[in-house]
């Protein structure tokens, strides 16, 4: 925003600056461009600067030649450049150096009517002050360095460590005395084992088996068998002849 602002402000100036120190001349002053005014009198003190404007007003006898030395100094117009006529000329300056102007009525320039201007370079605008650069943003802070310098490793302890509690054996209880047997004889006890042997359960009882079938009721059924087989063998061969 500031940028722009200035950027238009240069090109107002640019545009205000000539006009404002530009100066337009009136010829003459109040005499104007008339016979019986001392012109070279009238520059004197004056400076004439690219941009001005020299401004003549005449009468309808009187017109406007531009020449070049030889032609001032000789009042002649033979080699004129510009010819002006009509009362009012306005004639700007535009480049460095000595203009010369006089008045092509015959004797009116031997009268005086013949006019020398210097032109000066022109001055060159103010400096406009260049608008202030954006603040920067502040460098980012240093990083802190790594210590080099290792922390200190804590001492072993000179200390022995204390050695756990021991807890107190609880004593073995003696295995109970087995009972003696039923027929006086004393069972021999068996170390290993602390505890009572558990009684085994009583056997349950198991049941009889059938008896086995007699052996001659056996012979009887694989003499039928036999017999029944042989009987249908006679009846099918019966048939069969």
């Amino acid at each position: 925003m500031g940028s722009t602002a200035a950027g238009a402000l240069l090109l107002l100036l640019l545009a205000v600056v000539p006009a404002v120190f530009a100066v337009t001349f009136q010829v003459g002053d109040i005499g104007f461009w008339n016979s019986g005014v001392d012109y070279t009198d009238w520059v004197t003190g004056k400076t004439f600067r690219v941009g001005d404007t020299l401004e003549f007003q005449y009468g309808p006898s009187h017109s406007v030649a531009v020449v070049n030395k030889a032609g001032f100094d000789a009042c002649d117009t033979t080699g004129a450049t510009q010819t002006f006529s009509g009362g009012d000329t306005k004639i700007d300056l535009t480049t460095v150096g000595t203009m010369h102007f006089i008045c092509p009525t015959p004797g009116h320039c031997q009268g005086g009517m013949k006019l020398a201007v210097t032109v000066l370079a022109a001055v060159p605008p103010p400096a406009t002050p260049s608008p202030p650069p954006s603040p920067k943003s502040p460098p980012p802070s240093p990083r802190t360095p790594p210590s080099s310098t290792p922390s200190p490793k804590s001492p072993p302890s000179s200390t022995p460590p204390k050695p756990a509690p021991h807890s107190p054996r609880k004593p073995k209880t003696p295995p109970p005395s087995a009972s003696p047997p039923a027929n006086g004889t004393p069972k021999s006890e068996s170390p290993s084992s602390p505890s009572p042997t558990t009684p085994s359960p009583s056997p349950m009882t198991s049941p009889s088996p059938s008896p086995s079938p007699p052996i001659n009721a056996v012979s009887k059924g694989v003499m039928m068998s036999y017999g029944m087989m042989a009987i249908t063998m006679l009846l099918m061969y019966g048939i069969m002849s």
